[in-house]
């Protein structure tokens, strides 16, 4: 069974050995497009390749989403099986309260990769979204 390509929403990982390497893949999706999914047990050609799922599996990945990604996302984690009987995790995400990062670094989806900020890029972001949240229309004045 294949599942496409990766795109700048969709990522794919082998198994949760790439764990973290799935988390910066998150965070740079929220960035970027503010949704998306990653996949474990999925090659780069979008094969499902499989992996075992402990009991575990899931709670692991979602303790690595609360401990890697800030501001906190709440995604949705389901064990999926394909054609041929091969487990595979689908990690479905959203979040509007971007910049996220991934263990303190911030980075941004391009094609397929997930490129790190420079530090202008990340102020930008900040006062992107303090002017979306607070406009400056919708500020007290003294003044008419």
């Amino acid at each position: 069974m294949n599942l496409g390509h990766e795109t700048e929403q969709v990522e794919f990982k082998k198994s949760t050995s790439e764990l973290k390497e799935g988390m910066a893949s998150i965070a740079a999706i929220l960035n970027k497009h503010g949704k998306g999914t990653l996949y474990f047990g999925v090659k780069n050609n979008g094969d499902v390749c499989g992996q075992q799922v402990a009991d575990s599996t899931l709670r692991e990945i979602s303790q690595a989403v609360g401990n890697y990604i800030k501001p906190a996302v709440y995604p949705l984690i389901a064990l999926e099986t394909s054609d041929e009987g091969s487990d595979y995790i689908r990690v479905e995400f959203e979040g509007k309260r971007a910049p996220y990062s991934c263990d303190g670094r911030y980075r941004i989806r391009v094609a397929d990769e997930d490129v790190l900020l420079s530090s202008d890029e990340v102020r930008s972001f900040f006062i992107r979204t303090e002017d979306r949240l607070n406009p400056w229309d919708s500020q007290e004045s003294n003044f008419t």
